[in-house]
């Protein structure tokens, strides 16, 4: 209710701010100079489930086994603070969740269009378990490709025979593609897309690369979709046909996003494209041509702003010359002028001590280039599990302390109401709860603390709790320093934090 009044009255914002932080915060000077504030940036993780690459292990895999490896993934990632996970739902026009315009995955169950037995659905278990451990979970989808050589047979409940006016057969390779320059093919790609969106409490929308195909998926030739064109041009099309095919995915983002926003506002569409836009951009750039062979106009959807996160690909070491990351991610800064979330996308590569400490570097040259909105997908979260030393190195460095993803004031700007709380002293320690909150988009609360001659801290709770426990006095330069202030907020699901609350307390 408070968000819904604050937005139809915005003046009441700045009358309400100034009430809260006159009566709640009324803090000596040394104090006010060094107020709390947590750390924000994206640490997201990739799990695909094509082909089996990190989940679940193989396909057929018993229900209880399928659990319990997504419960420890995301416990990995809880442990590791990270805040968010890029769950591949659709890898090849099917479905890790229950649908009724797609078959159930190969990946999942060993037969395409069988459920899992015992039932259950699996997005919903992910997003629940996510959300359990303080994680957005995003919904990754291929928009256009409709079968993949390691995906099984191609079934009576595949796509490729319900609907085999949308999809052409690649070269000798086992894949089979949408054309994506189809109405048909905009509209159910689409229509998969809302639906997951209108059905499950996700938080974001994700495609990566994979766009008209990669060459090598039809053994160099070009993509088979002359009578398509040849249709275009009989109708009186007079586009060439790189610009025609490119306009055929313009047109589906662009109406995609919309079509996002008029569904639920608060999910982020993400895209994570090849990294490169065209040779030269920036100058000394090469040699892979998106823009030219995928027909992915990727700079275009970032100018116009298309997109609430935009994740290129960028994985190439620092010192290589001709793909660098710190030139590349720079230019595509530039681009954003439409001031979305930039999160690129990493490699870890191989688990040798240079790898992780190339990723340590692209973390700070990411810090270092976008200050105001840090933040990074890894490719992929079994590359980050087998490796122990990076592991070390996030949590020991960029990653020691718990994050917020960084706030999207494009979508909503409003901060929810503080939340309600109280003190309960239990010998030398002070319990903080949390009371229940009308706030239906609070996503987590925050609890921050100072001690004498100790700067703030923080504890992030998850959505199911409600209770954190502090010391009254901590160990510091020899000396028990005294618990001084408390505070409270509450963080709602685009990332707006409220004023901070102080809570009172017998010192």
């Amino acid at each position: 209710m408070t968000k819904k009044i604050l937005r139809r009255f915005p003046f009441l914002f700045v009358l309400f701010s100034f009430i809260q932080t006159t009566n709640a915060q009324n803090f000596p000077p040394t104090v006010l100079a060094a107020l709390p504030k947590a750390e924000r940036e994206f640490r997201a993780a990739w799990v695909a489930t094509v082909a089996n690459i990190n989940w679940p292990s193989r396909p057929g895999l018993p229900v209880d086994s399928q659990q319990k490896e997504a419960v420890a993934l995301l416990d990995f990632l809880k442990a590791n603070n990270f805040n968010a996970v890029v769950f591949q739902v659709r890898p090849q026009a099917d479905a890790l969740y229950q649908s009724s315009l797609e078959p159930w995955s190969y990946f999942l169950t060993g037969t395409q269009g069988k459920a899992p037995e015992p039932f259950y659905d699996p997005l919903k278990f992910w997003v629940e378990a996510a959300h359990d451990r303080g994680l957005e979970l995003h919904v990754w989808l291929n928009p256009y490709r409709a079968h993949h050589p390691a995906g099984g047979p191609v079934t009576d409940s595949s796509i490729v025979k319900r609907k085999p006016a949308l999809v052409l057969p690649l070269k000798d390779t086992g894949y089979w593609w949408f054309d994506p320059s189809l109405k048909g093919t905009k509209e159910h790609a689409t229509a998969v897309v809302l639906d997951i969106v209108k059905r499950y409490d996700i938080d974001g929308v994700h495609f990566d690369d994979y766009f008209y195909p990669y060459k090598e998926y039809n053994k160099g030739e070009d993509f088979p979709d002359s009578a398509s064109y040849a249709a275009y041009q009989k109708a009186g099309g007079k586009l060439s046909r790189g610009d025609w095919r490119r306009e055929a995915v313009n047109s589906f983002i662009a109406n995609l996003y919309t079509q996002i926003k008029k569904t639920k506002k608060w999910v982020k569409f993400g895209l994570s494209p090849f990294g490169i836009w065209r040779p030269g951009y920036p100058e000394g750039i090469c040699c892979f041509d998106q823009y030219d062979i995928l027909y992915a106009d990727a700079k275009l959807w970032l100018n116009k702003g298309w997109v609430d996160y935009f994740s290129p690909q960028l994985y190439w070491p620092i010192s290589r010359m001709n793909t660098s990351f710190p030139l590349l991610l720079g230019w595509w800064r530039d681009e954003n002028t439409k001031k979305r979330h930039l999160w690129p996308g990493i490699n870890v590569g191989d688990t040798s001590g240079k790898a992780t400490l190339e990723v340590l570097n692209q973390l700070m040259t990411d810090r270092g280039l976008l200050p105001q909105d840090k933040g990074v997908i890894h490719w992929s979260i079994g590359q980050v599990i087998k490796n122990a030393a990076l592991q070390k190195t996030l949590t020991d460095g960029p990653y020691k302390r718990r994050a917020l993803v960084p706030a999207s004031p494009w979508l909503d700007s409003v901060p929810p109401a503080a939340p309600t709380a109280k003190i309960q002293r239990m010998g030398d320690s002070l319990n903080v709860v949390l009371l229940p909150s009308t706030e239906k988009d609070v996503f987590r609360r925050m609890v921050y603390f100072q001690y004498q001659n100790i700067p703030w801290n923080y504890v992030i709770l998850n959505r199911n709790e409600r209770r954190v426990t502090l010391p009254l006095t901590l160990m510091s330069g020899g000396k028990k320093q005294p618990l001084l202030h408390v505070q409270v907020s509450a963080v709602d699901r685009t990332g707006n934090e409220s004023l901070k609350k102080e809570l009172p307390f017998a010192k």
